[in-house]
């Protein structure tokens, strides 16, 4: 049985280019209907039941966001690819809870890719409120972090993170509470997720540290911080100076 789709896009070139695609790279996939508008799309997601949605984040008027705002909780069977011009924020917002988006012009490769994602997922509950949240929030300290963790997802606060310590190709987040979390992802993938975040700072190839937990500055030995006077983080040589102005930057510690 082929997955139904539905595309919701304000522009009916980029909904026809969407379905062209959907139809040539993902065979198993079946679009049931293309919406213009949210009050559209949430007629079309009552009578369809889709399992997906592709779900344009900017339309005039809107955020695709408010399509969430029509169903409870509980009745958000269905899951969402979000599709968006390039928008830095709202890029970032995206990371930060750890869902899936398209870019446009959007690459077949990138398709396949979020279509491989959701099936791998499709069965995870996804707290679409911290999503909607992280979009909200005007400042790092009210944003959280979606974090995948031992078959849940834990959404963070980011001024609650000391700092991300890589573990292979797994992360340690250690929490202000003293509590370490064990993440699914690389430190890439957090690097990534906090880059517009100018509390956070990958001092080295094995740490990304929050700034504003720097307790001491140690430039002997190498150089390391002291975070929450508790941990002791390597810093790399090269990083020092960049390290000083930034903390320079977000606190009065220096």
């Amino acid at each position: 049985m082929k997955t139904k789709a539905i595309i919701v896009d304000d522009e009916k070139m980029a909904r026809m280019l969407l379905k062209g695609m959907v139809n040539e790279y993902l065979p198993d996939v079946e679009v049931v209907s293309e919406c213009p508008d949210l009050p559209t799309a949430v007629k079309a997601i009552i009578k369809y039941q889709p399992e997906l949605v592709f779900l344009d984040i900017e339309m005039p008027g809107h955020s695709g966001l408010e399509l969430l705002d029509f169903f409870d909780d509980n009745a958000v069977n269905f899951s969402i690819i979000f599709t968006t011009a390039y928008n830095q924020y709202a890029i970032q917002a995206f990371k930060l809870s750890a869902i899936d988006y398209l870019l446009k012009p959007i690459d077949p490769k990138d398709l396949i890719q979020s279509y491989e994602l959701f099936q791998k997922n499709r069965t995870s509950k996804i707290d679409y409120q911290e999503i909607r949240n992280n979009f909200k929030a005007d400042n790092s300290n009210t944003q959280k972090l979606a974090v995948s963790s031992l078959g849940s997802v834990k959404y963070i606060p980011l001024d609650q993170i000391v700092f991300i310590q890589a573990d292979g190709s797994y992360s340690n987040i250690f929490l202000e509470n003293g509590q370490k979390v064990t993440a699914s992802k690389g430190l890439k993938f957090f690097e990534d997720a906090l880059l517009n975040h100018n509390m956070f700072m990958r001092c080295q190839k094995s740490n990304i540290i929050n700034l504003t937990k720097v307790t001491e500055l140690i430039r002997s030995d190498g150089g390391s911080v002291v975070l929450n006077n508790t941990h002791n983080v390597s810093i790399s040589v090269d990083k020092l100076n960049e390290l000083n102005q930034r903390l320079k930057e977000v606190s009065n510690i220096l």
